[in-house]
């Protein structure tokens, strides 16, 4: 299994769509990898029942035997940062004001991502609101750092640099402001991606 989790998100991509690896070899990998990984940081929270997540990835293998190949995220367990509302998940923002809210429906990149097949098996970490450069709220706690879980793992995506870190998820979707993508990364030794925002053309 740990073979599995190994893979980097290429070449996972790569051997589902090839029918080396079921979707359901995959979510069994990851979710026995979690279960090892995660208490010790704290990184994936909010997550649904483990069966949930198989029977999804089941529905993923059957797609597959009808030649229904969704996209190159066809399988991947994903988990969404807690900033944003994916269907089904809890959607707290770290906050105590809506510690009891699910999400009724997907944002627009979360709706694109299970458009392309991804399997959402929980949220990733953020602090309250997505403010500030660590990652701890009140609703679930702290995450630790996934070098030395008593030092920050940054923030505000520290939950899902954490993640993708310790090879609990293939990829991580995060929001960036003032450095929230980039931080936890280099905090935790991946890559951190912040998509520019083409200025306006003078011309125009």
């Amino acid at each position: 299994m740990h073979d599995i989790v190994a893979l980097d998100a290429v070449s996972l991509s790569r051997a589902i769509r090839q029918r080396t690896l079921s979707c359901v070899e995959v979510m069994q990998a990851y979710l026995s990898h979690i279960e090892r990984v995660n208490p010790q940081v704290n990184a994936i929270v909010g997550r649904p029942d483990p069966e949930l997540s198989l029977a999804r990835a089941r529905e993923r293998d059957e797609q597959l035997n009808r030649g229904e190949y969704l996209g190159w995220m066809h399988g991947f367990p994903h988990a969404v940062k807690d900033l944003a509302a994916a269907a089904g998940l809890p959607f707290t923002m770290g906050s105590p004001l809506f510690e009891d809210q699910v999400a009724a429906e997907d944002e627009l990149f979360v709706a694109r991502m299970r458009a392309a097949g991804a399997i959402f098996i929980g949220k990733t970490n953020t602090p309250e609101f997505g403010f500030g450069s660590q990652t701890y709220n009140p609703v679930w706690g702290t995450t630790g750092n996934a070098y030395d879980p008593a030092l920050t793992a940054g923030g505000s995506s520290g939950g899902a640099a954490v993640a993708v870190a310790l090879q609990m998820v293939p990829v991580a979707d995060g929001s960036d402001f003032m450095g929230s993508l980039r931080n936890p990364a280099a905090f935790n030794n991946v890559f951190g991606l912040r998509p520019a925002i083409r200025p306006p053309n003078p011309d125009c």
